[in-house]
């Protein structure tokens, strides 16, 4: 019983956890801009620039959620 841990202490993590949320931010933000972007190619009728310009954003927004989210 006197080496069991508090409910409340989560154990130390090794930073993996950090880079797997970034690379989430990342994926899912050239995913969703990209598909947009490529949505308003279609409706458009224009050559797939969209898809590009939705990509760039979408990385952009990623790197800007994640320096927003581990400044203290």
């Amino acid at each position: 019983m006197a080496d069991m841990e508090p409910p409340d202490r989560k154990p130390q993590s090794d930073g993996s956890e950090m880079g797997w949320r970034a690379l989430g931010y990342l994926l899912s933000g050239i995913i969703f801009w990209g598909g947009a972007g490529y949505l308003v190619d279609l409706w458009l009728g224009l050559p797939k620039v969209g898809l590009l310009v939705g990509m760039l954003v979408g990385a952009a927004a990623g790197m800007y959620l994640l320096m927003k989210q581990m400044s203290p």
